[in-house]
């Protein structure tokens, strides 16, 4: 039987910095589909150089941005990667195995779970409930329910499947956060966004319990869970960091929607 086929679908802006050692981990894809957003830097110029299909379209939102990636794709199987991320070796072998295997002992299969492991100022996250973070990023372009995507939301877009799904052994790795001011950037855009879907589902914090709840203990929960409880201690002093930052971005989330919810009733 002939090997089923692989495209890789990337979305990005500016990703000079990352996409090269993306692009190199993705080698043995059958092509790759890059869908940029308006780079100023030589990021087309990288992902050309390697071959990529590079399409340039205005923002959309993510989920939006990379369904017209995976529009683009006419592989069997399709890759939706990060330009942060990276395939260990381990992973681009058992990936090749799977698309070697006859299609045929494979029928009731449509998705596969990759293992991701954080990079947090060059340290590997192992503890805290940052690893194993299961993502379903390997499926079929096309279903028995027809095409795949992922679900329109502002953030933490994601892929739902109807048919079946299993996990690879292996890992692929974040690179998102090499210092503290990419971090903290990103984790104010990201609460914004999720303040937005906090809001649009009525959890706007009215009330002065459900004020103090959200915005202060619930951060405070979650830091001793993760830090102490779940371990994330062990990972130093970036654990450390990693946690108190990602619980001040849960108050920043709530704060927001506390926000956005007094600007509408003020309406």
């Amino acid at each position: 039987m002939p090997r089923s086929t692989l495209s890789v679908a990337i979305i990005t802006l500016n990703e000079e910095a990352n996409l090269a050692r993306t692009l190199a981990s993705v080698h043995f894809a059958d092509e790759v589909v890059v869908v940029d957003s308006g780079s100023t830097d030589r990021t087309s110029e990288i992902a050309k150089s390697f071959g990529a299909k590079v399409f340039t379209e205005p923002w959309k939102g993510f989920a939006k941005q990379k369904n017209s990636a995976i529009e683009k794709c006419v592989g069997t199987w399709v890759l939706s990667l990060d330009a942060d991320e990276e395939l260990t070796v381990e992973l681009q072998r058992e990936i090749g195995q799977m698309l070697e295997a006859d299609p045929q002992a494979l029928p009731q299969i449509d998705g596969y779970r990759l293992r991701l492991r954080h990079v947090f100022l060059g340290r590997w996250m192992r503890h805290g409930g940052y690893y194993p973070d299961f993502k379903l990023r390997l499926f079929r372009r096309m279903t028995s329910s027809g095409a795949v995507c992922f679900t329109d939301r502002p953030v933490h877009e994601s892929v739902q499947i109807a048919g079946g799904v299993e996990t690879m052994k292996n890992d692929f790795l974040h690179h998102g956060y090499p210092d503290l001011n990419i971090y903290l950037e990103h984790m104010n855009r990201y609460s914004s966004l999720g303040g937005q879907m906090v809001a649009a589902k009525g959890k706007v914090s009215r009330s002065w319990v459900a004020f103090c709840w959200n915005v202060a203990l619930v951060p405070i929960l979650t830091f001793v869970w993760n830090f102490g409880f779940r371990l994330g201690f062990l990972d130093g002093r970036e654990g450390l960091l990693l946690h108190l930052y990602h619980s001040a971005y849960i108050s920043w989330k709530y704060a927001k929607a506390w926000q956005i919810g007094s600007h509408a009733g003020d309406t």
